[in-house]
């Protein structure tokens, strides 16, 4: 077994997969647990082999069967996710309770997931705090991660931001940057610790810098505003432009903003358009109206109305009340789209129901001309009143016209 770990890993020996696996094959047809658990990561990942889950498994039941806990752990990890055998969440279960009860902190990670999914398990979140408890305190940092989040929303435990901080803080001093995320934000919103933007910043940073997104979108944040740092454009451009670039819509929209407005960087409504379209074909609402306006008005790109009213739609079906307005509007010209009065009301209501002004005004117009609906003078003056509590003058002169 030794041998081989030494082919496997090139020490003292020229690296050879082939050499390591040959080695791991004698050892582990002696019965031995650790020499079969690593020949069946060979199968598993194909390396020195020909890949197969269906032999990664053999190997892992010898191993397991033997009470390698490592084995049971991944053998579980096989029936859930069905590699090499029928999928099974009640045998996954089965599996890494037996590591897990020999401390595999692994196993101990993986049965909580499945309490806490009420996956091949009855669902219970008390369950799942009490596996990821018995990882956490062994310093598994992916438990303490997930026993943060059940103090945080309160899930199989009383609800205590303090017990989240202070969890999320242990697995962050171990490099994981999804608690360093968290915990940056537990502290921008003094949540559980004394709220603190410069604490907020120096945790963003260490995650940002391994490359969490939602780190780097948050820190460029900060720089944009100077909280907690010195503003600068310039910073907050370099780390929006990092999460952009591995595909995170919200720096991907931000990004478009600091082009748009030439904050940071030199103003292009090319590159504007650029970052809107990626970022509103992963549907950020925000970033399909403005890439709407963009194809309206032909900036950074040539003038389109078919495109524009394509965009403005996916807005519009997302409830955004500018672009159920805009969209309404377009129906009612006849811009992009075959013009349609009832169309045109139909989302001048939607943006009137989410109380915008000017389209309350409008369908308070199509009621008293009896335009796309039936004409109705209570409905025109109903619709003419709530605009006008809504300071729009148009509306307060013509409901003391229609009165």
């Amino acid at each position: 077994t030794n041998l081989a770990k030494c082919y496997y890993n090139g020490e003292g020996v020229t690296q050879s997969y082939e050499k390591a696996v040959e080695w791991y094959i004698k050892a582990a047809e002696q019965g031995d647990t650790d020499a079969q658990y690593n020949l069946a990561i060979c199968y598993y990942d194909g390396e020195g082999v020909t890949q197969s889950y269906e032999k990664a498994v053999e190997w892992y039941i010898k191993a397991a069967e033997q009470g390698f806990s490592p084995a049971q752990n991944n053998l579980a990890n096989c029936y859930y996710d069905g590699e090499g055998v029928t999928q099974s969440y009640e045998k996954a279960v089965e599996w890494y309770i037996k590591a897990a009860e020999q401390g595999d902190t692994d196993a101990q990670y993986n049965l909580a997931i499945c309490y806490y999914k009420g996956k091949g398990v009855t669902q219970s979140y008390e369950k799942a705090v009490e596996w990821w408890d018995k990882a956490a305190k062994k310093g598994d940092s992916k438990a303490q991660y997930r026993l943060a989040f059940c103090y945080y929303f309160g899930e199989g435990v009383y609800q205590s931001y303090e017990k989240a901080a202070e969890w999320f803080e242990k697995a962050a001093e171990q490099g994981n940057t999804d608690a360093q995320y968290n915990l940056a934000t537990c502290y921008y919103k003094g949540e559980g610790v004394y709220q603190s933007y410069e604490k907020s910043v120096e945790w963003w940073d260490k995650a940002a810098e391994q490359g969490n997104v939602n780190a780097q979108n948050s820190l460029a944040t900060a720089y944009y505003n100077g909280q907690g740092v010195t503003q600068s454009y310039e910073k907050a451009v370099e780390w929006f432009e990092k999460a952009a670039e591995q595909g995170f819509s919200p720096a991907q929209t931000n990004l478009a903003k600091c082009y748009y407005n030439g904050e940071g960087v030199t103003q292009s409504y090319e590159k504007t358009v650029e970052w809107f379209e990626k970022a509103a074909e992963q549907g950020i609402v925000e970033a399909q109206f403005n890439l709407s306006q963009h194809y309206y008005q032909g900036k950074g790109v040539e003038k389109n109305l078919s495109k524009s009213f394509y965009w403005c739609e996916k807005a519009a079906k997302q409830g955004l009340k500018d672009a159920q307005l805009n969209l309404g509007t377009r129906y009612f010209a006849g811009e992009g789209v075959e013009k349609s009065i009832s169309k045109a009301v139909y989302w001048f209501r939607k943006a009137a129901e989410q109380n915008d002004e000017k389209a309350q005004f409008l369908l308070a117009r199509f009621y008293y001309a009896g335009q796309g609906v039936e004409k109705s003078i209570s409905e025109a003056i109903y619709w003419a009143r709530r605009s006008c509590n809504n300071f729009y003058d148009e509306a307060c002169s013509f409901l003391n016209m229609i009165n």
